[in-house]
């Protein structure tokens, strides 16, 4: 019998346990892993992916041209660990022949759920609560100390009413939101009706909402969105909470809008670059709630993307169909 040729797998990080058994249990691949949290170094990532079948990367792992011509004409399947694709060079993805697979779905809940924690955090002023409490600040009860928004009769602006949106909308609404809009490409009526959530203007959305949640798609269109433009049409009482990616927001115009009162405060689970500098400016204000992008970080979430991620791979490489695929 002729030995059976084993295809190469590439790794581009430490992954939680259900994907690697996964991959670790494929009996027609040779998997190579970065083993480590941290993200792998270019030289590294190159030497991986030469002659690589497959590629399971992150959203840190930059796939360009000139990635794509150091892994070769091996390279059949590339398998993020994500929702968003941002990070993959797809036009040229495409012109390859290679297949793409991701994972949609399996972090709505987790990520809806850290999006409603960081919107209460923020517009309720958790952090500079906890501080007052450690640093003495705490000397007796005060009527207009640390007063917050509370969401009970409030407008929620969503930009992008997705999975994620949706997910988000579902569960503000037993908090006494009253009015829920949204903009987008387009009007989603079906979607839309289980909130009586009404599609509007960019403008007027960012006019009217009292929350705003940022849950769109990095897209040429929505690069740079979230802009002073944006930010002086916000009440000066407004929350805004972005979850997408960082480049949706401009920041140094965030931070203006932020110092000097145009909007009331800030939560974000993305920024540009990530990780955030620690001398940053936003980091620097009260007002301005920052997490270091955990939107899918429960232990269940990861090990299904993981799983997810994995059997895309081993679907992708053994010509099957793949449970998650971007149809490009």
């Amino acid at each position: 019998m002729r030995p059976v040729r084993l295809m190469k797998v590439f790794v581009t990080r430490r992954i939680p346990p259900e994907g690697r058994a996964a991959l670790a249990q494929a009996p027609d691949c040779e998997v190579e892993q970065w083993d480590s949290d941290e993200p792998i170094p270019n030289k590294e990532l190159e030497r991986g992916v030469a002659g690589a079948h497959g590629l399971l990367c992150l959203l840190s792992e930059r796939v360009d041209k000139k990635l794509l011509d150091t892994a070769g004409p091996n390279l059949k399947v590339i398998s993020t660990l994500s929702v968003g694709v941002d990070h993959l060079a797809l036009d040229e993805i495409k012109k390859r022949g290679i297949r793409v697979g991701y994972t949609p779905d399996v972090l709505t809940d987790a990520t809806a759920e850290l999006a409603v924690s960081l919107l209460l955090t923020t517009c309720r002023r958790l952090p500079e609560a906890i501080e007052e409490v450690k640093n003495g600040g705490w000397t007796s009860w005060k009527p207009l100390w640390l007063c917050g928004y509370g969401l009970t009769g409030s407008t929620v602006g969503i930009i992008g009413l997705g999975r994620i949106g949706q997910a988000i909308a579902r569960r503000l609404k037993p908090f006494g939101v009253q009015r829920f809009v949204y903009t987008g490409r387009q009007p989603k009526p079906q979607e839309a009706a289980e909130f009586q959530a009404e599609f509007v203007s960019t403008p007027q959305l960012a006019a009217e909402s009292d929350f705003i949640v940022v849950t769109c798609s990095l897209t040429p269109a929505t690069k740079g969105l979230c802009n002073k433009d944006f930010f002086q049409q916000m009440k000066k009482t407004a929350v805004f909470v972005n979850i997408s990616r960082g480049d949706v927001v401009n920041q140094d115009d965030l931070y203006q809008a932020l110092t000097s009162g145009q909007i009331a405060a800030a939560g974000l689970d993305v920024t540009t670059p990530e990780p955030l500098p620690t001398n940053h400016p936003l980091l620097t204000l009260k007002n301005c709630v920052i997490l270091p992008h955990i939107g899918s970080a429960t232990h269940g979430t990861r090990n299904i993307m993981s799983l997810l991620a994995a059997n895309n791979l081993l679907a992708g490489l053994r010509g099957e169909p793949m449970p998650s695929e971007l149809q490009l």
